[in-house]
């Protein structure tokens, strides 16, 4: 059975786990929480594996991690200190991460291993709430550190037969990421930016919908919704590995004053 590809939200920080005694987030953190709790039940199998690319991990080449993710890389500053000692253990999936690289190889793209960085927060942070008991194997695989668009995007066609072999893969992102913009005030300018990303994502053409995605730039508040571009860029690779299946918006909600969506390809 092929498996979906999907575009997340991993939120800001640890806040899915901001209170010491383990109760639940702020209000304003519980949909996102509730949408990525559901992300495994909502598949037409359980993957036997997972492989995200997060937003927090760029690499002049391709970078598959080929080790087990521990310990954690908690590069999130001036938390409470218990978030510092957050766990998610589970298990690496360096056959997985080594055939993302042998695909990425035969399309042309150059790639690394490494095998000592642990699994940044755009991983263990929405993967704590995706699947708690930590026990599907976890790959992860880098941005390329130029950011192009339809790189990532052929990236992501290029890892498509994974999908095939019960691998979900997983871009974690923000699809709204402007940490110096913040409160209600910025609501209207990031609603916008939303209706024109999810008018692109989800185009019912599967050539066109990479086309325009690609220009993404060129949508209105562009720039605004996005300073730098690595939180989106994870978007990119799951559309590509999407292929020609429908792409529809299966989360949509305002957290910090943006809006922010998820999305699901195939």
């Amino acid at each position: 059975m092929t498996l979906p590809a999907l575009f997340v939200p991993h939120g800001g920080g640890p806040c899915f786990f901001m209170d010491p005694a383990g109760g639940p987030p702020d209000p304003m953190w519980q949909p996102m929480q509730a949408y990525l709790a559901g992300l495994i039940a909502a598949l037409p199998e359980r993957p036997k594996a997972i492989l995200l690319v997060s937003g927090h991990w760029e690499a002049p080449e391709v970078t598959v991690h080929v080790g087990d993710g521990q310990p954690l890389f908690y590069d999130y500053y001036g938390f409470p200190e218990h978030t510092y000692r957050l766990q998610w253990p589970a298990p690496g999936a360096p056959d997985v991460a080594r055939r993302a690289a042998a695909l990425l190889q035969d399309a042309g793209f150059a790639t690394r291993e490494e095998a000592e960085r642990g699994w940044d927060h755009g991983v263990f942070i929405p993967m704590m709430v995706a699947v708690p008991g930590a026990d599907i194997p976890l790959a992860q695989m880098s941005l390329r550190a130029d950011l192009d668009p339809e790189a990532h995007i052929a990236i992501g066609r290029a890892l498509a037969p994974l999908r095939d072999e019960g691998v979900l893969i997983v871009g974690s992102g923000m699809s709204f990421h402007n940490l110096r913009a913040r409160g209600p005030q910025v609501t209207p300018v990031a609603d916008a930016w939303d209706a024109a990303l999810t008018a692109a994502v989800t185009d019912p053409d599967p050539a066109r919908r990479a086309a325009r995605v690609a220009a993404w730039e060129d949508l209105p508040h562009a720039r605004f919704a996005h300073p730098e571009a690595e939180h989106l860029l994870p978007l990119m690779v799951a559309l590509g590995a999407g292929g020609e299946g429908a792409a529809v918006c299966d989360y949509r909600d305002h957290v910090l004053g943006w809006t922010v969506s998820g999305y699901r390809f195939g």
